[in-house]
């Protein structure tokens, strides 16, 4: 079981509790699932850069990445429809947790000058988006061996029917937000 599981059911879930007064233990909010998305631009001229950028994805996370596939064609962008031009993971139970947990602990110190992610990039439905401009923070990816630094988009989607409670949450996991004060 990963570390983040036990962690939730031992002391977040309580705390949660307490703070929002749930009367039941399943109205409690928790992390659905984690979506990892690179566009890839220059996929479309150059297959070889889609089949590096999955196989990063897929050191990153532990999980095979599929190719997304673009959905009409834009003439100006000359794209055409069903043109691979990115590649996604869905991480959901104990592969999220431990993503989540190198997210937080490892990945996101590393980056330059870092002050916090952003505390307010919520959809109004209690989800989490957070971008990341190179994937070698990850300590999985080798210096050496990245043809391109690529960013990626990390959604965090939660239970939760709030702004204010998926932050809660997401605090109460780790997640270095950014204080009002800067």
């Amino acid at each position: 079981m990963a570390r983040l599981t036990e962690i939730y059911q031992n002391e977040i879930v309580a705390e949660l509790t307490k703070k929002f007064g749930y009367k039941n233990v399943m109205q409690v909010p928790k992390i659905a699932k984690i979506v990892i998305n690179m566009g890839i631009g220059e996929a479309k001229e150059n297959s070889k850069v889609l089949d590096s950028a999955l196989a990063e994805l897929a050191t990153i996370t532990g999980q095979k990445a599929v190719t997304t596939k673009a959905k009409n064609s834009i003439a100006n962008f000359k794209l055409r429809e069903g043109q691979a031009i990115g590649c996604k993971v869905t991480l959901r139970g104990d592969k999220m947790y431990e993503f989540f947990d190198r997210l937080v602990n490892l990945a996101l110190p590393r980056v330059r000058d870092f002050r916090g992610v952003n505390p307010n990039a919520f959809d109004g439905r209690g989800n989490y988006a957070l971008g990341i401009k190179e994937q070698l923070i990850f300590p999985e990816i080798e210096y050496d061996k990245v043809d391109k630094t690529r960013g990626m988009d990390i959604i965090i989607v939660t239970t939760a029917n709030t702004d204010e409670e998926a932050r809660a949450l997401l605090a109460e996991f780790g997640m270095p937000f950014q204080k009002n004060n800067q």
